[in-house]
């Protein structure tokens, strides 16, 4: 899965749970950025329920509004397992075995297929690719299906593997087999991310002229 949110966000997080419960003018002084650009960001990072906010009564005075994490904002600042991920990819890699280093991947091939394909059920290839968009946003992927094209084709925006990419196509390999089976045609990747192109582009191979 990944990242739901913008690094930006993620930085603003953890900058309010280091602060704890607090004011927007709290905020502000302690991030040293605007009152407006603060006061947009709260609300967006509200709605999407990863920050809360409780009206504090005083003595004197008017109420005022503090802001703190949520148990999912908390949650979301410590589900970062990119470098757990990439130690357990390498090391599956330096297995001697290569039936059992083969087997381990046909079963993480299976789960991610179980995973993003629970709620798939059209008939049509392209119908199930729209499906597969929808599933994969709703996991935190940034990916288009892309309607201009005369083919079927996914768009990937941001590479959910960046560092494993970066060491080994294999990664790639594995999420682009997930993808065909899940959609019901073979798909091949003729973009990546971390070769420079604007998003790792998956064509289904038939129609590819």
């Amino acid at each position: 899965m990944t990242d739901p949110i913008s690094q930006s966000d993620r930085e603003f997080l953890k900058q309010l749970h280091e602060l704890g419960s607090s004011t927007i003018t709290h905020i502000c002084e302690a991030q040293g950025v605007t009152t407006t650009a603060v006061r947009q960001r709260l609300n967006r990072l509200q709605a999407a329920g990863l920050v809360s906010r409780e009206t504090v009564k005083t003595q004197r005075g008017r109420p005022h509004h503090e802001y703190d994490l949520t148990v999912e904002g908390k949650k979301l600042l410590g589900n970062n397992y990119t470098e757990l991920a990439t130690i357990l990819w390498n090391q599956l890699g330096q297995l001697q075995d290569q039936k059992l280093r083969d087997e381990i991947v046909k079963q993480v091939v299976t789960s991610l297929i179980d995973r993003y394909g629970q709620k798939i059920d059209a008939v049509t290839p392209a119908e199930r690719l729209t499906q597969l968009q929808l599933a994969l946003s709703e996991h935190g992927f940034h990916v288009e299906v892309d309607a201009r094209s005369d083919h079927l084709a996914l768009m990937e925006r941001s590479c959910p593997y960046h560092d494993l990419a970066v060491q080994d196509r294999s990664i790639c390999d594995m999420e682009q087999e997930v993808f065909g089976r899940i959609v019901g045609v073979p798909l091949q990747l003729t973009q990546r991310c971390v070769e420079g192109h604007g998003c790792c582009r998956f064509e289904e191979v038939s129609l590819k002229k």
